[in-house]
């Protein structure tokens, strides 16, 4: 496969796998470890050294918990004292 065909595939799947889709996170780096093997190495960290970090995934509040913290969130933004004297 040419390094543009390595791309898409490597895309293509974390397009589908990934966390932030709904993906599961070990799943996810054992499958992006494997194609990166398969595709002779790692085409995006060629491109840039800095997409070699671990994954970390983030999971965020749901339902009731999640309206009110962007309540919260925002509030705290709206009606905070003013940086100026």
């Amino acid at each position: 496969m040419s390094g543009r065909e390595d791309r898409a595939a490597i895309r293509e799947f974390v397009r589908r796998a990934h966390p932030d889709v709904g993906g599961d996170p070990d799943e996810f780096v054992a499958g992006l470890a494997a194609l990166r093997s398969t595709t002779g190495g790692s085409t995006l960290d060629s491109v840039d050294p800095r997409l070699d970090g671990p994954i970390v995934g983030v999971r965020r509040p749901r339902g009731l918990r999640a309206v009110t913290d962007r309540v919260r969130r925002w509030h705290s933004r709206r009606f905070r004292k003013p940086r100026v004297r």
